[in-house]
């Protein structure tokens, strides 16, 4: 059976370990330069030999950002970038415009994966990007699964990634222009404001100061901001319609977030490979329990309409668990350190989150606080940023995580 490439988002290190101990197949990030998540950490130079390394070592793959639409000052960097790039040995590169596409070819001999900035939405410009030396198109959102089965029939020697999960834009492939114009801040450059997000009222030309709500609310009305896309109650769908690669969105989020779609989408594809896929309803309730906005199907099965905007509440995220210590190290006699992200206390009720889809419930037993100069205390209470010691019967690994119900 075909292999499907489960992609996942990492924005710093810490997540880009997360998804792949979660399961990820592969990574996409970006440096410091070039890359359209300027507000995330992003990897350094030396981080970066560092996450390569790391993947190869466990069979997995690499993709380096470098798909903002740059203006002519910002081209002379990129050649020395791109070969060194190219010395390190990631395994391709996400690019949205021809120029940097001709400065990846002219400097290296690196995997050219198309980005989503280019909206391609028909088989003939896929067709053009492959002839012009492109391996993989990462087809734009606006696009159905019919779509992607006639693109796959007409040009399948090309690999296809589409996204499956995560925020939603509301211009067409995300080149927006409202951030920009409000603040100053380039979305097409790595820096957007998410002026979509905000509240919006109308106002007819002869009336100035009369702001009429769009939708009768008391909260106000978000008429560009859209719910998040959610794919898992059809991935098979997907599965079945010629894509390679399926790529989560989420180089801003959290560690929680970033695990826990990833281990969920790789049960459904490992169900989906074992020739017995069922839908599993607890794929859904572990991606309820991370934070999101309301979920969309996008236009994978047909036009949109009113279902993908959030009409009422930009700020709609909701949740069902949170996050509150991850496991940092594994000592004998079942005794774990774990990274306090939330505060704890001794006796709650809390559920490991390893790879793989069952949850276990524990009762948190008594704590040892590891201050910064060994020193050691018993405590009954863990505040965030701190490092404790417990002992726990239910074996762990290192990177999984530790949740309660909000």
């Amino acid at each position: 059976m075909k292999k499907f490439e489960l992609l996942a988002p990492a924005g710093n290190m810490e997540k880009f370990q997360m998804a792949l101990h979660y399961g990820a197949d592969a990574v996409y990030l970006g440096g410091k330069m070039f890359n359209l998540r300027a507000g995330s950490n992003n990897f350094s130079d030396e981080e970066l030999v560092q996450a390569v390394n790391y993947a190869h070592n466990l069979g997995k793959k690499v993709y380096v950002t470098l798909n903002i639409i740059p203006h002519n000052d910002e081209l002379n960097l990129l050649p020395d970038y791109i070969k060194f790039l190219d010395d390190i040995k990631i395994d391709g590169v996400i690019v949205a415009d021809l120029g940097v596409f001709q400065l990846v070819k002219e400097n290296s001999n690196i995997p050219i994966s198309v980005s989503t900035q280019a909206s391609n939405t028909n088989w003939l410009s896929v067709k053009m990007w492959k002839e012009l030396g492109a391996k993989r198109v990462v087809l734009a959102r606006e696009i159905s699964l019919d779509n992607i089965k006639e693109i796959k029939e007409k040009v399948p020697e090309i690999e296809l990634e589409v996204f499956i999960h995560g925020a939603m834009c509301i211009s067409v492939s995300g080149r927006c222009l409202l951030s920009n114009y409000f603040t100053g801040r380039d979305a097409n450059r790595g820096d957007c404001a998410q002026s979509c997000r905000w509240k919006y009222s109308v106002v007819e030309e002869t009336r100035p100061g009369e702001y009429n709500p769009v939708f009768e609310d008391d909260r106000g009305t978000y008429i560009f901001s859209s719910k998040d896309l959610c794919t898992i109650e059809f991935i098979d769908k997907i599965l079945e319609s010629g894509v390679d690669s399926l790529k989560i969105e989420g180089r801003m989020k959290g560690i929680y977030y970033v695990a826990n779609c990833v281990k969920v989408y790789r049960d459904a594809i490992d169900m989906y490979y074992s020739g017995n896929f069922n839908y599993n309803p607890k794929w859904l309730e572990e991606l309820q329990s991370i934070s999101h906005r309301l979920y969309t199907s996008g236009f994978y099965l047909g036009n949109i309409g009113e279902d993908g905007q959030n009409y009422n509440d930009r700020n709609s995220y909701s949740q069902s668990h949170q996050l509150v210590a991850k496991v940092i190290e594994k000592l004998p006699d079942n005794h774990y350190l774990l990274a306090i992200r939330n505060r704890l206390e001794e006796g709650e009720q809390l559920e490991v989150v390893a790879p793989g889809l069952g949850i276990r419930e524990i009762t948190l037993p008594k704590m040892t606080l590891i201050e910064k100069n060994n020193k050691e205390s018993e405590i009954i209470a863990a505040n965030p940023n701190s490092t404790v010691r417990i002992t726990l019967d239910t074996p762990l690994e290192v990177l999984d995580m530790f949740r309660k119900k909000v």
